[in-house]
């Protein structure tokens, strides 16, 4: 019961933009995504989409590129930083 209860405080957290922003753009600067075709990924901010379960979008100069498994990377930094366990997180990438 306790860990039901613990995901459903999970699923409703609220995560401020500028405090995602600083958690990921070093992580991002330190671990960029691997240039596709000789151009360069840029992930310019994330945001916390307002919906019922979390929803992220990541702002990018080239969505189409970015691979599986740096959004695994990206999905799995997310649920250690805020402790997402248990919860059905979507990431977006969009064009900025």
């Amino acid at each position: 019961m306790q860990n039901a209860i613990r995901v459903y405080q999970s699923r409703k957290r609220r995560i401020s933009t500028s405090e995602l922003n600083d958690f990921f753009l070093p992580l991002i600067e330190n671990y960029p995504p691997a240039a596709t075709k000789g151009k360069y990924i840029k992930i310019k901010y994330v945001t916390q989409l307002p919906t019922p379960t979390p929803q992220f979008a990541f702002f990018v100069n080239l969505p189409q590129y970015i691979k599986e498994s740096y959004r695994r990377f990206l999905e799995n930094k997310l649920r250690e930083q805020w402790d997402f366990s248990g919860v059905p997180i979507q990431i977006y990438f969009r064009q900025k």
